[in-house]
Order: C-alpha cells, then structure tokens, then sequence
C-alpha cells in the first residue's frame, strides 16, 4: 500500500490507493493538454492562421488528369506523378473508393480507368481489366453519374444525348420566377453555370481516340438508361425527364431566339463571380469547369483571364516526391477558428500574442461586400466569414458562428474594432435563419427539394436546407453570447431540432460524419441554453452511451450515409471520440463512467509530440457522393474535448469578452 506524510507528522499514514490513481490520472490530463495545446500552436502559420491538408478521394487526380490533356500543358513528368497517385489508391478487387476502406463505387472506378487509359496505360493490363471488370459489376458507364458523362462529352468520348441538358437559357430565368439559379445550391450554381456555357458551346476538346471508354458501358445497347423513366407515373423524376428530353429537342434547333442573350448572362455571370475570390466559388469542380468554359468562349490557357484562374486552381496541387496529389479547397478560416477555441479551452491566456493574432488574421477576413445570400435576404447587411481565403460571394453560416465563439474568448487590443465586427457577424447569422427555425449553410430558405430530381442532381446536394449540425452551432453560438432558451430565434430553431432528431434519440451529421457528430453538435449547443435535462437531450446523451465502444472511443464509418442502421458503428477515432465526449459532457454528470472512458483512449492515443493519429475520413462534402478528411480535426477536437472536461470537473470560469443583449439585434424579415 502506498504511503504518504501529512504535514506536521512525522508517523506515515495510509493513503488510499484511487487517491494516487486519481492524482496521477489528474496529473498525465494537465500533460496531455499542454502537450497538444503546444502541437498545436507549433501548427500556426506565420500569419497568424491555421490550414490543414483538405483530403479528398482519387477522382480530383482523374479529374486533373484530363483538365491537363484538355488544356494542352500535360506535362509528362506531371501526369506520371498523378498517374502514380491513381494507381496506389486502386483497391484490390480493382476499383476505386470513395473513402479509406469504402467499397469500390462507379464513378471514381470509371474516371480513374479513363484517366489512366489517357496517359497510356493500355485497357489489357491486369489493374485495366479488374477496374472494368468492377465497372461492369457497378453499373456499366451507363448508371455513372451526370457529371462523369458530361466530362466524357466534353472530350469526345460519348455522344451528347447521354448527358443531361443544361441550357444557358436557365440564366434569364428572374430570382422571383419559382425556379431560378438561387434555389440551386451554391456550389451547384458554381458547377452548373460554367457547364451551361459548355454545353451550348460544346467546344473541341477531343482528346485522343485511344481514350475512348466505351468498353466500360455493362450494356451497350442502353447507353441512356440513366434517363430511364420511373415507375410511378406522376412524379417529379418524370416530369423533369419530359423536360430534359423537349430542352434536347429545343438544342436541335436551328434557331434558338434567347441563345446569345443567354450566353452574355452567363458570362457576366462569370466573370462578375470569379472576381473577389480565388476562383469561381473557391472550390475544385467549379474552378475546373470556369476554365473550361472561359477557353470555350475565345480566352486561351495564356489570356491573363484563364492563366489566373489557372494559377488559383494550381493551388490545390500538393507534390511529394513521386506523386502529386489535389485537395477540393482550402479552409484557412475554420481552421483557424477550430484552433482558437481549442486552445482558448486548454487555458492559452486570452491576450496570448497566438491568440491576438490570429483574431487580427481572422478580422481582416470578415466579408463586408455583396453575395448571393443576398438574393434571398435582401433586407441584411454583409457581415459573414468564408472557409477558405478569399470566397466573397459565399460567406457561410458555420464559419461565422465558429468564427465569433473564437473572437468571443480573445482579449484583443482595439475591443471596439472586435465589438463591431461580432456585431454585425451575429446580425448576419439572425438575418440567415430559415422559415422553419433552422439555418444552413449558404443561403436562406434554399429547400426546394423537388429540384434534387433534375437529371444533373445526382451529386446529391441539388440543395442547401436546414439542417441540424449548422443549426447547433448557430445555437452554441448565441447562447455563448447570452440568448436564452425563452428567445425566439432558439424557440424556432429548438422546435426544428426536435422534429429533425431520430427516434433513437440522435441527430443526423451533414457536414460531419455522422450521427456522432450532429448529436455532439446538439447536445452541447443546448447546453448552453440550459436544455441538456430535457428528455430530449438525455435520449440523445443515452444514443451515445450505445454506441461508444468498451475501451470508450467512438467511430462512425462513413457507410452510415447509404446504411442508417450502421450509424455510430465504424473504426474509432481521435476526432469521432472527442465529439462523443463533447456530447457526453454536455449532458452527463463529470464523473459519468463513460465520460472517463472517453477521456482515458483520448489520452492513452496521443502521440509524443502531444498529436493524434487518425487515418479515416471524418468530413463530409456531398453525403453517399463526395467526402472529406480535414487533417487538423485529429488535433484540435481531441485538445478541446480533454480540456474541456478538465473545466468542467473543476468548474473553472472562462474570459469572455463579449456578451449581448438579444434585445439589440433584429431578427430576420418576416418573423
């Protein structure tokens, strides 16, 4: 038994053995969190930002294969290192992934077959035959989604009528008239605009005819039956089938009145959008299809137009000896803002020269101009952050809200130059709720969901509704800054809450992956409401007590999308566990079994250098489509949850320094 001394006695006494646990349980927590909190801070980049590597599945180097070819500058030493990426992620029954131990999926199968077919790779080598094989056993080319058959078009390889019709006409359509551009998504019109200019253009992008992939069809003789007609009669997959095949007819035309007109707004729309911003929309598809279409209307790879958005889109390309890989975007802002509240939870003083600099980098970017949003909110001042560097057109909700939580905990030296930009962040984040009390992430009542059955809606977000992980942080957001549960705006967005929750008690993760993610999201976004007690909450906080794994980690696969009853089943991981233990502390006791748990793997994971490791992908771009491994997530969730719960069992106060009365801002037009 352990021994100890009392101060004033010479005799030894007893000490419990749990007490010696405890202090030392107590003692390797304050070093696991000064261990991560200085990795962390070792990550800052001289600016005062943070950026992780934004990883993506292999289509973006397929993709970037053919952009190369179709550009002209496919330099050799470039391809074979992209080539060389496209290879290694082959899987062994000779397709393509979409995610770290996924199942082969069509779409990145085919791309990267004709990816590797266009640098050379010949379609009777062993790794060509078992791809098409797998093409074959998926689907064929023929059930591959819109986009990869446009591509296809556009290079030659298949005749337009496979592709659905995206007429620049679309463009003339007023934002008042019921279908228009802005009730489309905002990545979608980024991708779809460029494309309608293609499509009507239909540019010579041939490339080279050993590139042809028509041996990927399963059925030749239905290359169409993508626009095969549904077995319900009236519905609106139908009705948007008849149209796409009478705006097909209407392409045939010798005469089209409204072309040239239509093409002028898409080019305006174009050029007005690429300005204010590192690339149309800052994101990989719609920066890839702007130059395309730029090319297609007269402006070569070497006009200064087309040569910077080249260079913006070079940006992406990450090079490491014998490869190059791309990333889908950058996200500077909300890893910053990830990064400062973590630190600002593992006790990094407020006015720390870190912390003050990275809220003066954060402040600079705070977008004060004009932007889609504004189509639909017409009555709000600018006042929103973006995710990348520059995105002026597309700040968004969930960056903003991280954004003022940071600056929230940050003792800065100018208080009224920080009082003023949360101001108008927080009357921005008001102005952008939805008609059913919830926010999402881009723009305001874009929940049309009919238009998911138009025939290029295959990338599964045609739309961009509420949805309760956005919902949350705006939630978490305000009552941080002093909103209580009895204000409207967290009435409406607590009732959108509770009908959008699942019966076993969870939340649906959009952005995050997944029922791991929006229950810790909504758990703690309540807690700052004083909510967490309700019935609600503790079937939530029950959810994940079932799903957490005996060592006391979490980890959601991202096969949870396409299956639900697989939902919180999946390898664990650094970041997944810290949600879990997020959501466990936002409405469990302290000294609640499975809060320890949690924090015991999340401390006996952590590298020497104070990192976690963490192989899988845990971010979400298109759900069942397009995901995401935010490379910083491992770090910054698991400092945050440990320091967090260490807060919490000593009930330690926190700086803040703002706080507002709800009475000071207006809510959104119409509520």
């Amino acid at each position: 038994m352990a021994t100890g001394t009392r101060i004033g006695l010479d005799s030894p006494v007893a000490t419990a053995p749990g007490v010696w646990r405890e202090r030392d349980w107590s003692g390797r927590l304050e070093q696991a969190i000064d261990r991560g909190a200085d990795h962390l801070l070792g990550l800052q980049a001289e600016e005062g930002y943070w950026l992780g590597e934004l990883e993506a599945d292999s289509t973006l180097e397929s993709d970037y294969i053919y952009y190369l070819y179709v550009l002209g500058k496919a330099d050799p030493k470039r391809i074979a290192k992209l080539a060389n990426y496209v290879r290694r992620k082959q899987l062994p029954d000779g397709g393509w992934s979409i995610y770290p131990g996924g199942p082969s999926e069509l779409n990145a199968t085919c791309k990267a077959y004709f990816a590797l077919k266009l640098v050379g790779d010949s379609p009777h080598a062993p790794h060509m035959v078992r791809a098409r094989e797998v093409a074959h056993r998926l689907g064929g080319l023929e059930r591959s989604n819109s986009y990869v058959r446009f591509y296809l078009a556009l290079a030659g390889a298949l005749g337009w009528e496979m592709v659905p019709a995206i007429l620049p006409e679309m463009m003339l359509l007023p934002s008042w008239f019921y279908l228009n551009i802005y009730e489309m998504s905002s990545w979608t019109r980024g991708i779809v605009v460029p494309m309608a200019i293609l499509s009507a253009l239909r540019p010579d992008f041939r490339l080279p005819e050993h590139a042809r992939v028509d041996e990927l069809f399963a059925d030749p003789s239905r290359r169409t039956a993508a626009f095969d007609w549904s077995e319900q009669l009236l519905s609106w997959r139908n009705f948007f089938l008849a149209l796409d095949r009478a705006l097909k007819l209407y392409e045939k035309l010798p005469w089209k009145p409204l072309r040239q007109r239509a093409l002028r707004e898409a080019k305006s729309w174009l050029l007005e959008h690429i300005e204010r911003t590192e690339g149309l929309a800052a994101i990989y598809p719609a920066m890839m299809n702007s130059i395309f279409a730029l090319m297609a209307l007269g402006h070569g790879p070497d006009d200064p137009l087309t040569s910077r958005e080249i260079r913006e889109f070079a940006r992406f390309e990450i090079e490491e000896s014998d490869t190059i890989r791309l990333q889908p975007c950058v996200s500077p802002v909300w890893d910053t803002c990830i990064a400062m509240v973590a630190l600002e939870e593992a006790g990094v003083p407020p006015d720390h020269p870190a912390l003050v600099k990275s809220a003066e980098w954060i402040l600079s970017k705070q977008v004060l101009g004009p932007g889609d949003w504004q189509v639909k909110n017409k009555d709000a001042e600018p006042g929103g952050w973006v995710f990348e560097f520059r995105n002026d057109f597309y700040p968004d909700v969930d960056d903003t809200a991280f954004v003022l939580m940071a600056l929230q905990r940050v003792k800065y030296p100018d208080p009224v130059r920080m009082e003023a930009a949360v101001r108008r962040g927080i009357q921005w984040l008001l102005s952008m709720q939805n008609r059913d009390g919830g926010w999402a992430a881009f723009d305001r009542d874009n929940d049309k969901n009919f238009l998911c059955n138009i025939p290029f809606a295959d990338h599964n977000a045609m739309i961009d509704p509420s949805t309760a992980d956005v919902t949350a942080r705006v939630l978490e957001c305000l009552g941080r800054f002093g909103w209580t549960a009895e204000q409207p705006a967290i009435q409406r967005a607590l009732k959108f809450l509770l009908k959008d929750q699942c019966e076993d008690g969870s939340w649906f993760g959009r952005w995050g992956v997944n029922y791991v993610y929006g229950t810790s999201g909504v758990l703690r976004s309540l807690e700052t409401v004083s909510l967490t007690a309700r019935e609600y909450c503790q079937r939530a906080v029950s959810w994940l007590r079932s799903v957490q794994k005996i060592d006391g980690s979490f980890g959601e696969s991202l096969l949870s999308y396409d299956k639900p009853e697989t939902k919180g089943q999946g390898s664990s991981t650094a970041s997944q566990t810290a949600w879990g233990l997020i959501g466990l502390l936002a409405g469990a006791e302290t000294n609640d079994p499975a809060i320890h748990k949690a924090v015991s793997y999340l401390m006996a994971q952590q590298n020497t250098d104070g990192s976690w490791s963490e192989t899988e992908f845990t971010g979400t771009g298109f759900p069942c489509v397009f995901y995401l491994k935010y490379h910083l997530y491992r770090n910054s969730f698991p400092l945050y949850a440990l320091a967090r719960f260490r807060n919490q069992s000593e009930d330690a106060g926190e700086y803040c320094a703002l706080k507002f009365q709800p009475a000071e801002f207006r809510l959104r037009s119409g509520f």
